[in-house]
């Protein structure tokens, strides 16, 4: 009979276990419209009613993984720039994309977080994501705009940007079996859910360029 996690410890062990369960599922099933608790309580070892001591739901659970996206996001980015200075717009734009493609779980979740993870929680719950997730935010914005040649409020419009393509080309990059057979028969179809990273790039990079055009003399 599996036994109770009783110490802080076992309890915050069960946690983990369950995070880094839904984190392999998402992986091996497509992406985390495909995961269920159940699924994640089974891989994870646990009883199937176990979960609720941890997580309420099963978006609570990965808003918890989006959270941490930020967090590993804002580590990312700002290691990714430590004594740069002098990057153009383009240049900025690329370090946003390449950042963010660093990081696939992430990218899902952004798609999911406005749509129901961070409104279907309790207001505590989605008021911790917000307070941790600006925090990281603030630090991108810093680390971008001191880095590069961008104001911090053209740097915001950016991020903006960034995050609403993310969200969107992510999932049709990232086809189910499905559409993935369609696009195969009809290649026209498919042509925008090719090269995630370099797409991505190449619209930010445009954005960019036109946030902040080139100072005339």
């Amino acid at each position: 009979m599996q036994r109770r996690a009783r110490s802080p410890e076992a309890k915050l062990r069960r946690a983990e276990d369950l995070l880094d369960a839904a984190r392999a599922l998402a992986a091996a099933r497509g992406g985390v419209r495909h995961i269920t608790l159940a699924a994640v309580t089974e891989a994870a070892g646990l009883h199937a009613s176990a979960v609720r001591r941890y997580f309420d739901s099963k978006e609570e659970l990965l808003l918890e993984l989006a959270e941490r996206g930020w967090r590993q996001w804002c580590d990312i980015l700002t290691a990714r720039l430590a004594d740069t200075r002098g990057l153009t717009p383009e240049q900025i734009a690329a370090v946003v994309a390449g950042t963010l493609a660093a990081q696939p779980l992430f990218c899902d979740l952004l798609t999911h977080v406005p749509l129901s993870l961070e409104g279907d929680v309790c207001i505590e719950r989605a008021r911790r994501y917000k307070t941790n997730s600006f925090a990281a935010y603030d630090a991108i914005v810093e680390a971008l705009t001191t880095a590069g040649t961008m104001t911090s409020t053209q740097v915001q419009d950016l991020i903006t940007v960034a995050l609403g393509l993310t969200a969107n080309l992510w999932q049709i990059s990232h086809p189910t079996p499905t559409l993935a057979k369609l696009y195969a028969q009809h290649p026209r179809w498919g042509h925008i859910a090719l090269d995630f990273e370099p797409r991505l790039t190449r619209l930010l990079q445009a954005t960019a360029t036109g946030l902040a055009p080139a100072q005339t003399e």
